[in-house]
Order: C-alpha cells, then sequence, then structure tokens
C-alpha cells in the first residue's frame, strides 16, 4: 500500500475516490513527459566564423540559458575570418574567455574560465587560438598543462592550424630544474608544456617544477591552461581520504599567480559538485557570493539535490563563464548488453566462490594461532576482500569474452571495425607468472588464478618456523645457566668487590668480622679455608669438598649417592642439577617439537590449499584470450600500457612472452603505430585501455583510410564516469563519416552490476552538472543504486535477513501463501550473508533452535551498499541474484512511496499542456553585480486538459490500428466529493501496461497494468454517459481542484486542476538559492517544500525557460526575502 497510515485512516471512507485524487496528485508532482534532451547549436549572440565541421548540439536545459553579451574585440578577427582556422563556436569561446579575464573576484583575483566542450568538438584548437590571442596583446608566456607528454605534439598542430607556427612549444620534461628564463636554458616566451605529473615533481635538490613555473610568469597576467583538468579532482575528497598532490599543486600556483588569467578546460572536468573544489577563479562561493567556503557551497548542493547540480551548469552559462557544447549523438547508438553465463562458467562461478567461502573460514582457523598479531590479521583481511573483489571482476569479465568475439566477427562481418574498451590488462599478473615459470608456456596465464596463488602464498597466516635446537650438553647448559644466575649473595658481591679494590692481599680485621658474621655461602677464594658440606654439616678442608658448578653447593665426595670415589676432573654437578637439566631439556624438545608439529601442519595446508587452487578450472587472461580469438596480434590492434604480451606459439601450442615494441618501432611509439594500423585499416580491431588511450582518436575520420563504422564494446566498464565518457570519445570526435555503436555489456549476475552502479553515479551527475541535465549522459541510471534510497532498502533487506523486522516484499522464488518457502530463503540468505563477512560472530543452533543462524552486522555495513554490492559478487549465482532482485524490490517500494509523498529529486522535469502563456511581464528580482545576470519570476498560464472531440477522436484512432477489448472511456468505481472521474485508457506498447489520459491533465506519465485499471475504474459501454461525465469533470476542473471548495490550501492548490498559474524563478538562481529555499520551507504541502527544477516553453512564441518551481502559495515570501536580499546587496 502506498499510502501513509494517517492518511488512510482519514480518509478510508471514500478510499477508491481519495486514491483517484493521490494518483492525480503525485503526476503532477512527477512534472510532464521529458522534452527534446538535446537541440542543436549555434552561437546566440555571435556570427564570426565558418559554420563547424560537425553538427553540434547543448542540452535543452543550458539553451534555455542565455549567455551575457559580448562586448570584447578579438585583436585576430581579421586573421579567423579569413584562415577559417576557427569554427564560429570556438571563436564565441575565445571572446567570452578573453571578456571574462577582463573581470576580477571579490578576492582580487583574476576571474577564470570553464571550456566544458565535449570530446572531439576541438577543445586543443580553441585553447591554440586562446594563446594566439594573447600573444597579439603582449603576453608572450603561456603554460599549457595537460595529462601526456605525447599531447605535446599535439598541441604544436593546434598551434600551426591557428597561423601560431612561430610561437615555439617547450616540453618542460626536457628541461633542467634551473630558471627558465636563464642564459643556460634561455626561455623568454613561448608555450611551456607539461603534465601534472611534471607539476609535482621536483629535483633531488628540492627545487620543483611549481616553483620553476612561477618563477617564470611572475606576477603577470600569463595564461594557464589546465588541460584535461578533471585530473586535478579529488582536491577535496570524500571522509576519510586525503587530497591529491595534483590537486593541491592546481590550487597552489593558482594562489602564487593572482593575475595569471585561468583557463579550465575538460568534458569531464565535475563528475560531481566536489570536484569542483579546484576550480576558485569561477567565483561561485567565497568573497562576496552566497556561501562563505566551499565546504558550505557543497553542503548546499548536496542538500539542494541534482536540481541544485542542474542549476550550477546554467548559473555559469548566464555569467559568462562556462561554455558545453558536444558532438551530436545523433547517428550513434547505445545499448546495454547483457550476458547470461554460460553453463560451464556458471559451474565454475559456483565452484569458485564455494572455495572463497572455505577459504575465509581457513584463514579464521590459522589465524587463531596468531593472536598476537592483529595488526597483520587486519591487514590479511583488507587484502583479503581486496583480492576477493578483484578475482570476481575478473570471473565477471571472462565471462563475457564469448559475447565480445561473437559481436566482434558478427561487427566484422557487416563490414565494420571493433573497438574493446576496458581497463586492467593483467600485465601484472603475466610478469610475475612469466618471472616464475619463464617465457615458454603451455597456455595463456590465469589473472585469476594468479591472484589467488600470490594472495594464499604471501598472506597465509603461517606460524613462525622455530630455529633447531643446538646440540648443548648438560653441562654446558649447566655452565650457561650458573653464568647467567642473577641471584649472587649480597655478601659475595661486596667480597668481589671488596677482592678487586684492595691493594694488597691483606683483609682489614673489621672488613673479615663483617664477612663472617654475614656470609652464609661457602667462600672460595681460598683453598686453606675449612667449609661447611651442605648434605652431612660438618666441616671440611675446601680442597676435599667437591664444589657443584651449577648451584655452587660444597658437599664431601662420600655424601653424594652414589659416593664419588674418583678424582673429578673439570666441572661436577650435583644429583639435584643434573635432574632439573634433564628435564628442562625434555621439555624444550617437546615444546619444541610441538612448535615444528604446528608449522608443518599449517605448511602442508598451505600446499594443499595452492595445489586446489591450481587444479581449480579458472578462466585466462582477457585481454590476451581475445587477442588470441580474433586472429592475434597480426590482425588487433592494441593499444594499452602494458610492455609485453603472450603470443600464441606458430604450432599452436603453448605461448611465448614477447616484448610489445620492435627493432622498427620504440617502445615510446608502439601505441602510436599500432593505432596507425587501425586508422589505415590493416587491422580492423582495436583493443584499448585507458593507460594507452589518452588522447587517442580513433573514429572512422574521413582523412583516414579505415572510415568503417566502428562498433565500441566495453568489456570493462571504467570506474568512474568522467573516464567512461573519455573512453566513449575516443570513436565519437569531430569529421566522422559516421557516428559508433556503443555497446555496453554486463553479466546477469547481479553482483556485477555493483560496477554499473558506481558509474552510473557519476553519469547521473556528470550529465546534471556539465550539461545541466542528467539525461544528457548515455543512460545508465536504472544502474544507481549506491543513493540515499539504495541505503534505505538495504538496511530494510538487511533487518527482514536477521528477522528483526518482516521483510517489505515477497522475496523472488517465495510464495505468501507459503511461509516457510520464506523462511527458507531467509536462512540461506542468512548463510550466505555470513559466508562473505556481512554477518559476523554468527552462531550456528542447536537442538530446537538446530538450522537456525544467529549473528550481528555491524552498523557502518548496514548502510554500505558498496560492499554489500561488492561482497555479493563472492556468492554462487543462484543465491546472489535472488539476494539482488530482493535488494532492489525494495528500492523500488521506497522509490514509489518517495514520489507519492513528494519527496522524490527528479532532476529537471517538463511541464506540459495544451496551451502555455506567458502572463505580464517578468520580474526582475536580483541583478548580479559581476556579471550583470539577473534573476527572473516568469508567470505562466496553462491549460493542462483534453476536450471530449479530441479524446474520441483518440480512441477511434486506436481503434483503427488495434483491436484491443479493453480499450475505451472508464469511470472510477468509488465517488470522490459526491462525483466519479473519468479516464480514457489504452494498451501501451509496453505488454500489459495501459496508457491514460484525463480530462483535466490529458496524458499521464504513469501507466497503468490491467488488474489496477479493473480495480479502480470500470469500462463504459455507453459514450452518452462517458461523454457527460468527461465534459463535466472537464468544465470543473478550469477553477476548482480536486480536493473541492473546502481544500486547506484553497486557491492555491492545482491538483486536478485543468486551468492554473504556474510560477518560475529563472535566469540566474545559485546567489539566492538559500533565499528560496528557506521561503519554501515554510509550505504545507510535502512536495512544495523541496527545491523542484522545471523547464517550461510557451506554445505561441516557443520561449524556453528553465528554472526552478515557485508554488503560488509561496511567491509572496519568495518575493519579499529576495528583495530583503537585493536591499543588503544596494548597501
Amino acid at each position: 500500500m502506498l499510502l501513509s497510515t494517517n492518511l488512510f485512516v482519514r480518509y478510508r471512507t471514500g478510499f477508491d475516490g481519495f486514491r483517484a485524487a493521490i494518483e492525480v496528485q503525485r503526476e503532477e508532482d512527477e512534472g510532464g513527459l521529458a522534452g527534446e534532451t538535446f537541440m542543436d547549436y549555434r552561437p546566440p549572440k555571435l556570427s564570426i566564423g565558418p559554420p563547424h565541421p560537425d553538427p553540434i548540439v547543448e542540452t535543452s536545459s543550458l539553451s534555455a540559458v542565455q549567455p551575457p553579451e559580448p562586448t570584447y574585440n578579438l585583436v585576430i578577427k581579421d586573421d579567423l575570418e579569413s584562415s577559417k582556422a576557427l569554427s564560429c563556436l570556438q571563436i564565441e569561446t575565445l571572446v567570452y574567455a578573453c571578456q571574462r579575464h577582463l573581470q576580477h573576484l571579490p578576492s582580487g583575483a583574476r576571474a577564470g574560465f570553464f571550456l566544458g566542450d565535449g570530446a572531439g568538438v576541438g577543445k586543443g584548437r580553441t585553447i591554440a587560438g586562446l594563446i594566439w590571442e594573447n600573444w597579439h596583446n603582449g603576453r608572450r608566456k603561456a603554460v599549457w598543462i595537460s595529462v601526456g607528454s605525447d599531447l605535446k605534439f599535439d598541441a604544436r598542430r593546434d598551434l600551426d592550424d591557428v597561423g601560431a607556427s612561430c610561437i615555439e612549444v617547450h616540453a618542460l620534461n626536457k628541461l633542467p630544474y634551473s630558471k627558465l628564463d636563464s642564459k643556460s636554458v634561455g626561455i623568454k616566451e613561448g608555450v611551456v608544456f607539461l603534465t601534472y605529473s611534471s607539476l609535482i615533481a621536483s629535483s633531488e635538490r628540492g627545487r620543483s617544477r611549481l616553483q620553476q613555473l612561477v618563477q617564470w610568469c611572475g606576477q603577470s597576467d600569463s595564461l594557464i591552461v589546465f588541460d584535461e583538468c578533471h585530473k586535478a579532482k579529488n582536491l577535496v575528497p570524500e571522509a576519510g581520504g586525503q587530497p591529491t598532490k595534483t590537486g593541491e599543486a592546481v590550487l597552489d600556483i593558482q594562489a602564487r599567480l593572482p593575475e595569471a588569467r585561468i583557463i579550465y578546460c575538460s568534458a569531464t572536468g565535475a563528475s560531481e559538485p566536489r570536484n569542483l573544489g579546484y576550480m576558485v577563479r569561477l567565483g561561485l562561493w567565497g568573497a562576496g557570493t552566497s556561501f562563505s567556503s566551499f565546504r558550505e557551497f557543497l553542503v548546499a548542493l548536496e542538500k539542494g539535490g541534482v536540481g541544485a547540480l542542474e542549476l550550477v551548469a546554467m548559473d555559469m552559462k548566464a555569467r559568462g563563464m562556462y561554455v558545453c557544447r558536444t558532438l551530436s549523438y545523433k547517428g550513434a547508438e547505445f545499448e546495454v548488453v547483457e550476458v547470461p553465463l554460460e553453463a560451464k562458467m556458471t559451474d565454475m562461478y559456483a565452484k569458485a566462490a564455494e572455495f572463497w567461502a572455505e577459504l575465509r573460514v581457513e584463514l579464521i582457523s590459522a589465524s587463531t594461532f596468531l593472536a598476537d598479531e592483529k595488526p597483520t590479521s587486519s591487514q590479511v583481511w583488507r587484502l583479503y576482500w581486496a583480492s576477493h573483489q578483484r578475482f570476481f571482476r575478473h570471473i565477471c569479465m571472462s565471462a563475457k569474452v564469448p559475447a565480445v568475439v561473437r559481436l566482434s566477427k558478427q561487427a566484422l562481418g557487416d563490414n565494420k571495425c571493433v573497438v574493446v574498451g576496458l581497463q586492467s590488462t593483467g600485465e601484472a599478473r603475466t610478469e610475475e607468472a612469466v618471472t616464475k615459470y619463464g617465457v615458454e608456456l603451455d597456455d595463456f596465464i590465469s589473472g585469476p588464478r594468479e591472484l589467488l596463488l600470490k594472495f594464499v602464498e604471501e598472506n597465509y597466516p603461517l606460524p613462525d618456523k622455530p630455529e633447531p635446537l643446538p646440540e648443548e650438553s648438560v653441562k654446558e647448559l649447566q655452565r650457561k645457566r650458573h653464568s647467567a644466575t642473577p641471584d649472587v649473595s649480597f655478601a659475595g658481591r661486596v667480597r668481589k668487590v671488596a677482592k678487586r679494590g684492595a691493594e694488597s692481599e691483606e683483609e682489614s680485621e673489621e672488613e673479615t668480622e663483617w664477612q663472617s658474621e654475614t656470609d652464609t655461602e661457602p667462600e672460595t677464594e681460598s683453598d686453606d679455608e675449612f667449609q661447611i658440606c651442605n648434605t652431612c654439616n660438618l666441616e671440611a678442608e675446601r680442597k676435599k669438598l667437591l664444589q657443584c658448578s651449577c648451584c655452587s653447593q660444597l658437599v664431601h665426595p662420600a655424601c653424594v649417592v652414589p659416593p664419588v670415589v674418583e678424582v673429578i676432573i673439570g666441572d661436577w654437578s650435583c644429583h639435584s642439577c643434573n635432574e632439573k637439566t634433564e628435564e628442562y631439556l625434555r621439555a624444550r624438545k617437546t615444546y619444541y617439537e610441538e612448535l615444528l608439529k604446528r608449522y608443518e601442519s599449517a605448511l602442508e595446508r598451505k600446499l594443499k590449499i595452492l595445489e586446489i587452487i591450481r587444479a581449480l578450472d579458472l578462466p585466462n587472461n582477457p585481454l590476451d584470450d581475445i587477442i588470441d580469438q580474433l586472429g592475434g596480434p597480426d590482425n588487433v590492434a592494441e593499444i594499452t600500457g602494458r610492455k609485453g604480451m603472450l603470443v600464441r606459439a606458430p604450432g599452436g601450442k603453448g605461448v611465448t612472452y614477447q616484448a610489445r615494441n620492435t627493432k622498427e618501432v620504440t617502445m615510446e611509439m608502439v601505441n602510436m603505430h599500432e593505432k596507425q594500423l587501425f586508422m589505415d585499416g590493416k587491422k580492423l580491431v582495436a583493443i584499448i585501455s585507458e593507460a594507452g588511450s589518452a588522447g587517442v582518436s580513433l573514429q572512422a575520420d574521413r582523412r583516414a583510410v579505415n572510415q568503417k563504422r566502428r562498433v565500441h564494446l566495453t568489456l570493462e566498464l571504467p570506474w568512474s564516469a568522467d573516464r567512461a565518457i573519455q573512453q566513449f570519445g575516443r570513436t565519437h570526435r569531430s569529421n566522422q563519416a559516421s557516428a559508433p555503436e556503443y555497446r555496453l555489456l554486463f553479466t546477469n549476475l547481479g553482483g556485477e552490476r555493483r560496477f554499473a552502479s558506481i558509474v552510473a553515479k557519476r553519469l547521473e551527475s556528470l550529465g546534471a552538472l556539465t550539461q545541466g541535465d542528467r539525461r544528457a549522459g548515455p543512460s545508465l541510471s536504472a544502474y544507481n543504486y549506491d543513493s540515499a534510497y539504495g541505503k534505505k532498502a538495504l538496511m530494510m533487506l538487511y533487518r527482514g535477513i536477521m528477522e528483526q523486522e518482516p521483510l517489505p516484499i515477497v522475496p523472488p522464488g517465495c510464495s505468501p501463501e507459503k511461509p516457510e518457502t520464506v523462511q527458507e530463503f531467509i536462512l540461506k540468505g542468512k548463510a550466505a550473508l555470513v559466508s562473505v563477512g556481512i554477518i559476523r560472530d554468527s552462531v550456528y543452533g542447536n537442538g530446537k533452535e538446530s538450522g537456525k543462524i544467529s549473528g550481528r552486522i555491524v552498523d557502518s555495513d548496514m548502510h554500505d551498499v558498496g560492499r554489500f554490492l561488492n561482497r555479493l559478487l563472492g556468492l554462487p549465482p543462484d543465491i546472489q541474484n535472488r539476494l539482488f532482485e530482493l535488494f532492489t524490490g525494495i528500492l523500488d517500494l521506497i522509490l514509489q512511496n518517495a514520489r507519492v509523498e513528494g519527496h522524490l529529486d527528479s532532476g529537471i522535469v517538463d511541464i506540459k499542456a495544451n496551451t502555455i502563456e506567458l502572463q505580464g511581464s517578468p520580474k526582475t528580482v536580483h541583478v548580479d553585480s559581476m556579471s550583470g545576470a539577473s534573476t527572473v519570476l516568469f508567470t505562466f498560464t496553462l491549460d493542462r486538459g483534453m476536450k471530449w472531440e479530441s479524446a474520441s477522436t483518440l480512441l477511434e484512432e486506436k481503434q483503427k490500428d488495434e483491436s484491443g477489448s479493453n480499450n475505451g472511456f472508464y469511470e472510477s468505481r468509488r465517488e470522490w466529493m459526491g462525483k466519479r472521474h473519468f479516464i480514457l485508457a489504452f494498451e501501451s506498447t509496453v505488454s500489459g501496461m495501459y496508457k491514460i489520459y484525463r480530462p483535466t491533465l490529458g496524458e499521464s506519465i504513469r501507466e497503468m497494468t490491467l488488474a489496477e485499471l479493473k480495480d479502480k475504474y470500470r469500462k463504459l459501454s455507453s459514450m452518452e454517459r462517458a461523454r457527460d461525465g468527461w465534459e463535466d469533470e472537464y468544465d470543473v476542473s478550469s477553477k476548482q481542484c480536486m480536493h473541492g471548495p473546502k481544500c486547506k490550501l484553497g486557491n492555491f492548490c492545482t491538483t486536478g486542476r485543468r486551468l492554473q498559474e504556474v510560477n518560475v524563478l529563472g535566469g540566474l538562481i545559485l546567489p539566492v538559492w538559500g533565499t528560496i529555499e528557506k521561503a519554501l520551507s515554510k509550505q504545507v504541502r510535502q512536495s512544495h517544500k523541496r527545491t523542484r527544477v522545471v523547464r517550461i516553453e510557451t506554445t505561441s512564441d516557443s520561449q524556453r525557460i528553465v528554472g526552478l518551481l515557485i508554488p503560488n502559495a509561496a511567491v509572496e515570501s519568495v518575493l519579499q526575502d529576495l528583495a530583503w536580499v537585493q536591499d543588503i546587496e544596494d548597501e
């Protein structure tokens, strides 16, 4: 049931009627239908330069925002118009960037510019144009920081293309650490090109590259370009992390050069809000803004949700500090391909999961002998779970290899070429195996096997091997014991000191007397003295008594049992000491044997585990496997970071390890060589990794020989959205003959979706933040589980499995009529969670409790969706998928409830109606002092209804095309406020679902199942009855909401009202965000309290506005607060 308890009790009598009102309110809260995500782009306020060579688009959200008026006059304008080296949109960037650089922030630093164009639009040439413009203005020093030293050649090419051949490009990594403008180095002007790695480098003497650049630039207003600036992210890491050195260096150089002209350049510069931290020159926070610090800015964005992120991009464009255009994806195809596990792979996976569970138990058992080494133990577990995740990630990749090979061969057969994207090449495992086994092997290396072997070999908790016992005799041990005995009597110590200190052999009378009174031990200094036998207590000459070398007792030879009759030469030990020494030796030997037995037993178990691992059926390294199955290195271009590879021997038996480069091609140029072979059509398959493909263009370039359509397969999705976008951008670039086909491959394992979840979250945020619309990126939002709703769903799942609360839905494969099936699932679920370490301190019940499992889940795990999905990977496919289905089912229920309660953050939604007209003149309520951009309140009048004529005509058309027996008009089974409600329903394109139209709202977003439709409504056979009801509801809804004349919101309520007034706050929003949020928090209805970003377009003149929806009841409060803000700023 979707209604909260209090609402249910309050309206129980008219539940079905009330449910109709709730449905209408929910549909209104969700907004209208989604419009086009992208709009064709052309500079709105400039007409300099030729059109761009490829179709360029901008998100419809950003296109609704106008940039400021261009006021800067380019010095190189005439040169560009005659050479046509830059397109109109690239020239637009030059104008706004130079215009922005004329401004200063309230802090005194020069304002910066963010170039966020997508991959392949031509950012490099735009940067070259900026350098050329600054050169003509006398600013002849520029710093260009990028991701790879090879891109220096691209920089040189771009400068040549814009006519700046006279500007030299100096590679910083080839220069000494001395002053750049010194006589020895002699760089007085030009472009210093370096990588982010160089930026944080320093010499042995402690001189850094950063200091070198600061000294060279001085306090001048030199141009500094942070190309691919997403490398500087993580300046503000998530909780527990440390800022990256790169991020700190980027921040540092900006602080040291406050007059520098900063350009941030990246298609993925802000994959999430915290990664904006280094963009201090945008002036979004700090002095003179609504946010005193970046932390405050970050909190506001995170609190505002996706809507706030979408507004950041629009605000930046409105202030003239940001452009973001992208190549049109028209023609490009995105498809998520689910790859079911083959029977052999399913069996392999199940056995591997079973082995890891047994290995965990074995490690727990083995660790009990190492109880004193807890730090080592915790380190082992960290490595265990890291290896566990990596292992199953390898298995998931391997499971997709047959699909990759099949799709590749299919594409080649269709006269296309293939690009396979992955992240990990398995080079480390391969090199370890080659070192261990040699360069000639029987078959390709199994990465998962080598990973397992390495983990067990290095981390299996073996007790220390005992040192062999020394071959010592009883007498040697007694001597050692005697010499090490600390309890010598005080008198004995005094005697020894006195003996050493005396200058003559005669002792004083007083000393001798004192000694005679205090000594209890026999004196050994003189053979002439008489001593007492410790056995018979009779006095005898010292030389006639035997002294034990161990305990120092003196005895008569006759008092010893048996008596000593022979002369003793050397050391002698009494019977008591002999017994003690022999007992010690026996005990020591026993202890040594026990330690040795324990060590050998543990070693034997370790070796047995290693043998089991070697016997496991595990897949080969995917990269080598794909290359081999697609014809070997002669047919496949490899563009990765690895230095060597395994190649099948000519006879087909065995493989050999060989370097990727040859005598003709150096290792530094091997990737460029492979790329050229692919672009020339000599190889039609390319495999790329992030390490090898940065900045590489593999599109169907019109200038290349190979213009076949690219089929881009992602064997392994990158860890982050910005990396995913960068990988997609390798095959989708300017001047291409055809757009690529993208195939994103996933197995049908629930746990693997963890990796999709990470990227989906970033892609969703990335689209929102840098393009103003979350729908702008490839659609993976269905895989975003690591959200606030995901955490809540996980907690409910855990509590249900632990039987602390009932599960909110019936688990997959269970029946509510058979409670024993649910109980069986819970038991299996508990056992599964125990095996992967989620449930700790587990105890298996006995007697009446037999078959039950108890334990605990620590608080930190209760909300950790990432850990849940990671650990899920290590379960057999059946229970893994059932647990995952349960999790997603609970998540769907939570999202459904959030929609009803008005809490769901939908991002930008389109307000749709039959007619939308602007009412009166827009009101300017705030003006930004720096850019002149304003905040404007727009009021629109909407008619959302659907006339009877339109509805009946639509039904007639549907009945001509389809023969659905359930298509037609329906009325609600119960009355609400004395009236029944009418709808038009017909079968949707989605099987089993029905499209709904209402007289008050027109087309509904939400579709109904047939069961729900028949439960709430009954079909009308009389068209006259349908017409009367439809027209009556249409007329009444022009003046009244569905709650009737006594609605507590009065005229402000719009639920079910056909004619309504809508207020949208457009233009610059971020500076007044806090004020608006405060005003909305005072609203009565829950859905009115949250900030909602909407897009609305007038029907008569197609004027598009994107902004915050202000509920009618809140308009007065918002205007009062904004006027107060304006008054303060005026003062």
